[in-house]
């Protein structure tokens, strides 16, 4: 069997499962075990595949037709032109939050800060700033043992090492510094709706990531609190938040001495982050 019959047969077999994106997903899968590029692929589609080779394909190929997501096979995903390791501990990255990056990234260019992530997972947000913010140090928390692993893995491949610590603690309990900038992608969807979600979502990223309580607000009030008591005095509180969210979460930002810097709209025009200062 060469690359196109193999291409062939895994995105016909995808498709019968009703993977919407069988053919990337196939070229994806394939071109990982090749250890080439997707385009390198393509352009030799007559390279006979081996037998252990067509083993791991199919392998791949049945953990996606269960919709497993294709980062998690790869454990791979591309944020912010970076790429990171990550896995089913770790929410994957999504393209919404490279804007909050971007926006940060030009309000603070040449800046040298502190910068706190509260609930890092795989240190993408964190990882991204620090690479362009030369002689910026920053904290990465999470309260999975098992997700600061992989920040640390990120933290290493991407080596900020130096500028960069992850620890594995609750932000509560944590009081030991003051900061220019608290970012965080809290979870936010309410406990109801989980149920609502994709099969590749609720099956298989971890729950810790996305259930944010009742009214999906559990965690940002608490970030929210505990934010004025460890940013600096005009420092900033950037914040990814859910659709509909915007009005309490607001209300709750001017109720704990913040105003409101900035709003930043995804790619289906909701407003999914929230940029506040903190007042003296």
């Amino acid at each position: 069997m060469n690359s196109l019959q193999a291409l062939k047969n895994g995105s016909n077999l995808l498709r019968e499962k009703n993977i919407s994106t069988h053919i990337i997903d196939s070229e994806l899968l394939l071109s990982k075990i090749l250890n080439k590029t997707r385009e390198e692929m393509l352009i030799n589609l007559n390279e006979k595949i081996d037998e252990k080779n067509k083993f791991i394909f199919k392998k791949y190929l049945s953990r996606r037709s269960k919709k497993e997501p294709i980062a998690y096979i790869l454990e791979e995903k591309e944020f912010w032109s970076k790429k990171f390791f990550v896995n089913k501990d770790t929410l994957i990255p999504r393209p919404e939050t490279e804007l909050l990056v971007d926006k940060l990234l030009k309000i603070y260019s040449g800046k040298k800060l502190s910068i706190l992530d509260i609930g890092t997972g795989c240190g993408c947000i964190l990882v991204s700033l620090l690479s362009n913010l030369n002689q910026s140090k920053g904290y990465g928390i999470d309260r999975s043992k098992k997700a600061t692993f992989v920040a640390k893995m990120n933290v290493k491949k991407h080596k900020l090492s130096d500028c960069t610590k992850i620890l594995n603690v609750s932000f509560e309990n944590f009081f030991n510094k003051k900061f220019d900038l608290i970012v965080s992608n809290p979870p936010y969807i309410e406990k109801r709706k989980i149920k609502n979600l994709s099969d590749d979502i609720k099956k298989f990223e971890p729950r810790m990531a996305l259930d944010g309580g009742n009214d999906g607000l559990d965690l940002i009030k608490k970030i929210i609190y505990k934010s004025k008591h460890i940013l600096k005095v005009n420092g900033l509180l950037a914040l990814e938040i859910g659709n509909e969210q915007v009005k309490k979460v607001s209300k709750k930002l001017k109720e704990n001495n913040f105003r409101i810097k900035d709003y930043l709209k995804d790619y289906k025009d909701n407003i999914r982050c929230v940029i506040a200062i903190k007042n003296k």
